[in-house]
């Protein structure tokens, strides 16, 4: 090859070589400023962060990460993670939804997801333990895999959710309380109506039936007395009503199994709707809360079956299993709506949960074609004898 050749090859390397080199440099140049970008981020990310190695010792963490745990980022840059997340504070997770990444024994749900709340404890400097929430995902680098941790201080929605833990526990306290001082109360006027109030209209019609049969009345005055007996009798059915309404007596007279067997005659004499008891009156002899409550919920049931169902069909069954009763009421109406279950305006079935949970049970609310509500109630042993 002449000389000519030769320059001429030297010269076209030289200049492949320069532009790979300018390439090489300017691709550096961009992967360099996309890391100082990268760790621009971290350093000023509101969120605590913090790489890891397989052996759990801390390899970077950001500011953030040091103001949470209450020290520097030299503190804990090369200190084992274990200094700020013991293990022994590692809440344990259902392990379906939970898994090990790596060596590094932090429990978080799924990679990349947020975790549970409260799925891990944090210990600052000072020795005071605070839930964090957070997240983990891992990348292998130059051959070693990075685990990086995301962290948030939820201290504050602990507290608020504890609070409202608090007043909800509350306000089914007040509510069970409330329901206790009514049923007390709708006692004590259907009693006061029974032995005052009925005895007077009883005693009322004893001296008219008497006067009916003095002589000498003319056909008019047994016309007039006639028609006093009848309103009397009227006032009498009317009060026997409301006062049973109140509070049935057959609940105090003969328990829970004859005030039941009462309501299904009386539901289905006012409406018309074949309604089926199936109970065994054994089962059915408890305190007198329990008797109250049970009645009441299938009376409000019941009532609910008239303004909604368009049923043509209750069945009620109460079966009892050692410390347990459940209570099932199922309908063959249309079936209540999914929307109209968590209404505001439900009222009924708003009181109906609520004297449930008052017992410590649970209730659900199908709908099958009709509607079936399914009631279970812990009861006291004591409720056996």
């Amino acid at each position: 090859m002449s000389r000519t050749g030769s320059f001429l090859l030297l010269t076209a390397a030289l200049a492949a070589t320069s532009r790979l080199s300018w390439r090489m440099g300017w691709h550096g140049a961009n992967v360099a400023a996309a890391n100082k970008r990268s760790r621009g981020i971290i350093q000023h990310a509101s969120d605590a962060i913090i790489s890891t190695d397989a052996n759990q010792h801390i390899l970077q963490a950001n500011p953030s990460a040091a103001a949470m745990f209450a020290t520097t980022v030299q503190a804990m840059e090369g200190a084992p993670l274990q200094r700020f997340l013991p293990r022994d504070q590692r809440q344990t997770l259902d392990a379906a939804t939970v898994h090990y990444f790596g060596a590094t024994g932090i429990r978080l749900s799924m990679k990349g997801r947020r975790a549970t709340d409260y799925a891990v404890t944090g210990l600052k400097a000072s020795g005071q333990h605070f839930p964090l929430e957070g997240s983990i995902s891992s990348l292998a680098e130059n051959g070693r895999q990075i685990f990086t941790v995301i962290l948030r201080d939820i201290t504050e929605r602990k507290q608020v959710q504890e609070q409202l833990e608090q007043s909800y526990s509350q306000l089914r306290e007040l509510s069970a309380a409330l329901q206790t001082i009514r049923e007390e109360e709708r006692k004590h006027i259907a009693r006061e109506l029974h032995d005052d109030l009925g005895q007077l209209l009883a005693t009322l019609r004893v001296d008219l039936a008497l006067l009916q049969q003095q002589p000498g009345n003319d056909e008019g005055a047994r016309k007039l007395q006639a028609g006093m007996d009848e309103l009397l009798m009227s006032a009498i059915t009317s009060l026997r009503r409301i006062a049973s309404n109140l509070r049935p007596a057959a609940l105090d007279e003969g328990g829970l199994y004859f005030a039941l067997e009462s309501l299904r005659q009386e539901f289905v004499a006012r409406h018309g709707i074949d309604c089926t008891l199936e109970a065994n009156e054994e089962d059915l002899i408890l305190d007198d809360a329990y008797s109250t409550a049970i009645f009441r919920i299938a009376q409000e049931a019941l009532t609910n079956i008239t303004r909604h169902a368009e049923a043509s069909k209750v069945t009620l069954s109460l079966y009892r299993s050692d410390s347990l009763l459940q209570i099932t009421i199922h309908d063959d109406g249309h079936g209540i709506a999914e929307q109209d279950m968590d209404k505001a305006s439900s009222f009924g079935l708003i009181g109906m949960r609520e004297r449930v949970w008052a017992l410590h049970g649970d209730i659900a609310i199908v709908n099958d074609g009709g509607t079936r509500i399914v009631i279970r109630l812990p009861l006291p042993s004591q409720d056996s004898a």
